[in-house]
């Protein structure tokens, strides 16, 4: 539970966070040695060049323009202007889609919003309940929610009326919008050229065949099941080492054309190299003729090796992605069982091959089901246990019942006057350290349970994530939240009381969902557009490990929507403005300040970035 100061000190510090962030990109974007860190994806398609190859050194690291300065935060409404059939050309319909959801938030919460300050929070105000309750422990903020009215009162009809109100309006918001994302889908596809991906599947666990190779197998079963559809088939091979050895051979390519570079630069004089660890010691060579002569019999070696891939029956996984005529029969084999046995001759659409997550393609299908029930009770574990640190957290936010059940921590709570801080920011900060690696960890989780794409995997993730918010971070937080600031009245209380302290207290978490939203919502959006792990990597490498053009290319992280995770959040703040709409309207202007700044910050990073 916060009070109005301790929420007022916790919108200061986000509010100086999320624009000293701001502040910091806008300055950063504009100088010339950040400039492919903030605009990778277009150097990736070729229309920007690099501002470095122009003026005096100085002016190759620091943009020395000073009215570019007066410009600053031109960015906002050039991310804003771009329109939206523009936009799909340039970054998908994925991105254009993701981002209206930002939009969606706006036009379901803002009217909301301002039906609720317009007729319950005056209502709520008004009521002088908690002021006559002595048992519960309410602050100034928690008058303005339904937690003010009194058992019985007519009041609850208004809220009543408005929770259909705002059930029947985000019903009709959603249904326009999915009729506006179906149309754009409808129409993005009929612009698309035909991609080999639209006709293909892929098959797994086949089954082992005595006088068939997997191959003549594949080819035999689809041309006598889809005898008028089937087209071609490939096979998957283990290709592992073949891999590794053309990973190698770029890298040793990468090396010659550095060194030939060096010579052009001084063609009197050859550069020369070590032949011992990282060039540190050994025979000192002709770097040219090393490298070139290298790479002759890594050369060789991958063609021994692939015709040894392609001759080895051994090598063959039991997959293959399988091409046909129609998408029309590419769509039947797909969704229907192929033969009396579930577990073999599995499909699905086949992912594009920049999709394909390929150490899972070969999983057994009993391996795959044995995994995936691990999982499941892994993220049961991983999801109960979560329950500790939240436990740590809302004690934090609730300082004033430590200090009547712990008189002796009261001086060094109020030392220093920190209570607002620790109380308004401390929380939501904590909160939001602790899931840090989670992410991580249930993109593994994902990995093991054998999906075969990518997308797969990220669409894995942000369902098991929100799982995780949904019980950890929303239900998690009001359950111990509320038995941790009414335990007095639950050990003194009858047990059907319980229910009643409970519902009454439940509309007070508000305030930590408050400073959560501030946290995460407002200076963690903020610091996306920042991109400084990006910013740092890349800086990084370009000291260090960037020797030709092809290596500073790769040094650019042109980064994702990281949809494993940030889809998940907007899930959460959709839920919050839903539940706390009528019970604790005070939340809304919190989450609309949130899906502005995230429309703002991800169009602009859609633009540019991802």
């Amino acid at each position: 539970m916060g009070s109005l100061t301790d929420i007022g000190v916790a919108a200061g510090i986000n509010i100086v966070s999320a624009l000293g962030f701001l502040l910091a990109f806008a300055v950063l974007r504009i100088q010339p040695i950040n400039d492919r860190v903030y605009f990778p994806k277009w150097y990736l398609k070729g229309t920007r060049s690099s501002p470095r190859h122009l003026g005096s050194v100085f002016s190759k690291f620091v943009n020395a323009d000073l009215s570019t300065y007066i410009r600053f935060l031109n960015w906002m409404p050039a991310a804003l202007q771009m329109p939206e059939p523009e936009l799909i050309e340039h970054a998908g319909l994925d991105s254009a889609v993701y981002v209206r959801i930002y939009l969606l938030g706006l036009k379901i919460f803002v009217p909301i919003a301002v039906l609720a300050f317009i007729l319950l929070v005056p209502i709520n105000w008004t009521s002088g309940t908690l002021e006559n309750e002595k048992s519960l422990s309410y602050d100034q903020i928690d008058k303005l929610s339904i937690s003010n009215l009194g058992k019985g009162s007519k009041r609850f009809w208004a809220h009543i009326v408005m929770a259909y109100v705002f059930t029947f309006w985000t019903f009709y918001v959603l249904y326009r919008e999915y009729k506006v994302v179906t149309t754009m889908r409808l129409r993005f596809l009929a612009n698309q050229n035909r991609r080999p991906d639209q006709f293909t599947v892929v098959v797994r666990n086949v089954p082992p065949d005595p006088d068939e190779t997997v191959s003549e197998h594949v080819e035999h079963f689809f041309a006598v099941n889809h005898r008028d559809h089937y087209l071609s088939h490939q096979s998957v091979y283990n290709a592992n080492i073949l891999a590794g050895l053309v990973e190698k051979k770029k890298g040793l390519q990468n090396w010659l054309v550095y060194y030939e570079n060096q010579h052009a630069k001084n063609p009197a004089k050859k550069p020369t190299m070590k032949t011992g660890l990282w060039g540190l010691w050994g025979k000192r060579v002709d770097a040219i003729e090393y490298y070139t002569t290298a790479i002759e019999e890594l050369c060789k070696q991958e063609d021994e090796e692939r015709q040894k891939v392609i001759t080895d029956p051994n090598a063959i996984m039991p997959a293959a992605f399988v091409s046909f005529k129609s998408r029309w029969g590419a769509a039947v084999c797909a969704q229907t069982q192929q033969t009396s046995n579930p577990t073999l001759w599995l499909t699905e659409w086949a992912p594009e091959p920049r999709d394909v997550f390929w150490p899972n393609l070969a999983i057994p299908f009993v391996e795959l089901s044995v995994r995936r029930l691990i999982m499941a009770v892994s993220l049961f574990f991983l999801t109960f246990f979560f329950m500790i640190p939240i436990a740590i957290v809302q004690s934090l936010a609730n300082l004033d019942d430590i200090e009547r059940m712990l008189p002796f921590l009261k001086p060094i709570i109020e030392r220093n006057s920190l209570k607002s801080i620790v109380q308004g920011f401390l929380p939501g900060i904590a909160l939001k350290i602790f899931l840090i690696l989670l992410p991580t960890i249930l993109m593994t989780m994902s990995k093991i349970e054998g999906h075969t794409s990518l997308s797969g995997l990220d669409r894995r993730t942000a369902s098991k994530y929100y799982l995780f918010l949904f019980v950890n971070v929303f239900l998690g937080s009001v359950i111990t939240g509320t038995a941790f600031q009414q335990l007095n009245n639950f050990i003194h209380q009858s047990a059907n009381k319980i229910p009643e302290i409970v519902g009454e207290s439940i509309p007070m978490k508000a305030t930590f969902f408050i400073t959560y939203v501030m946290v995460d919502g407002w200076a963690g959006v903020a610091a996306e557009v920042l991109r400084l792990k990006a910013l740092v990597m890349f800086h990084i490498k370009n000291a260090f490990l960037v020797r030709t053009e092809r290596d500073r290319e790769q040094a650019m992280d042109p980064g994702s929507l990281d949809f494993g995770t940030t889809e998940p959040r907007i899930q959460l703040y959709f839920l919050l403005g839903l539940v706390y709409a009528v019970v604790t309207p005070i939340l809304l202007p919190f989450i609309i300040v949130f899906f502005s700044l995230a429309y703002l910050v991800f169009r602009h990073q859609v633009l540019a970035c991802l």
